[in-house]
């Protein structure tokens, strides 16, 4: 249906008078006749009562008139709507993120984002690095924000972050008081990782920087995510080499102490299709390249030890 001709329906059922609808259409009388005339026949009923005299909407005039105000709204919206996407102000897009990053700024990064293009819609999900390139293989996740992993073709990535490793202890371990501390204090230790399933890549780090350090480790427990790999250090059940950017959980019973002779940085991906193209996800990525925007955690924590 043409929305022209129910732009002009409206007009004349307001104004209930040809001359004054044409006026205000900045159009002749005839062709507002014309199409009211072609409404009618493709609707099948009349709309107005016509004399010298009047206009009259008919019962099927009235009735058009708010299905016709709808469908109009409905179209100006719509359209409003795909002129925003196309200039980056709204959207949907589907990012993919590791635990850790949720204590290295992540979450105040995507406020600020959503603030600044406030029509657009935002799925979170977490997935640790593998899934997510899978996924964005796949087409089915826009943006990852992964541990350092080597990339297939066709994903350009950017750095996001980077973080250090650190050592967890309970509170009440005796070394918990110490500052920095040398690996090979730790020999004799009960160690708890996560199941190297859930992240190869940063448990063959870990490992390696045990093995540096002539440490093959008592492993007692194993857990799936970070947060619990440090609940089971607060519980006493060992120590733990972690993200020094986990101390912003502010999990009680445990206390970090970094490590800064390892000087092993861990660093975070922000990748994408490197075709993708569209101005929301340019919108992202221009953000994620301001100086501001670069989050290192870590290094404010070697700070505090220094200070």
């Amino acid at each position: 249906m043409d929305t022209r001709r129910l732009h002009y329906f409206l007009v004349l059922a307001e104004e209930l008078h040809f001359g004054r609808a044409a006026l205000r259409l900045a159009i002749s009388q005839p062709p507002l006749s014309v199409s009211i005339r072609q409404l009618e026949e493709s609707i099948g009923a009349k709309l107005f009562e016509r004399s010298h005299q009047q206009v009259r909407l008919t019962a099927a005039g009235k009735a058009l008139i708010p299905a016709a105000q709808a469908l109009l709204d409905r179209m100006e919206s719509m359209l409003l709507e795909v002129q925003n996407v196309a200039h980056g102000v709204t959207g949907h897009l589907r990012i993919g993120y590791v635990g850790a990053l949720l204590y290295q700024g992540l979450p105040e990064l995507m406020q600020q984002f959503q603030q600044r293009h406030a029509g657009m819609q935002l799925s979170m999900r977490e997935l640790n690095t593998c899934n997510q390139l899978s996924e964005l293989a796949h087409g089915s996740l826009d943006v990852g924000f992964i541990h350092t992993s080597p990339l297939p073709a066709g994903l350009s990535s950017l750095r996001f972050s980077h973080d250090r490793l650190a050592l967890c202890l309970p509170v009440q371990h005796p070394l918990a008081a110490a500052g920095e501390l040398a690996l090979n204090q730790l020999k004799e230790e009960p160690f708890i990782l996560f199941a190297r399933r859930f992240s190869p890549r940063y448990y063959d780090r870990i490992q390696s920087v045990l093995l540096a350090a002539d440490i093959e480790p008592d492993t007692r427990w194993e857990a799936r995510h970070w947060l619990g790999v440090v609940a089971l250090v607060a519980r006493g059940c060992g120590i733990a080499l972690v993200p020094a950017s986990l101390r912003f959980t502010a999990m009680a019973g445990v206390s970090y102490c970094p490590l800064p002779q390892s000087s092993l940085l861990l660093p975070s991906l922000c990748v994408w299709n490197s075709a993708e193209q569209r101005p929301l996800l340019s919108a992202l990525i221009a953000m994620l390249r301001l100086p501001h925007q670069r989050l290192n955690p870590a290094d404010d924590m070697l700070a505090d030890r220094q200070g």
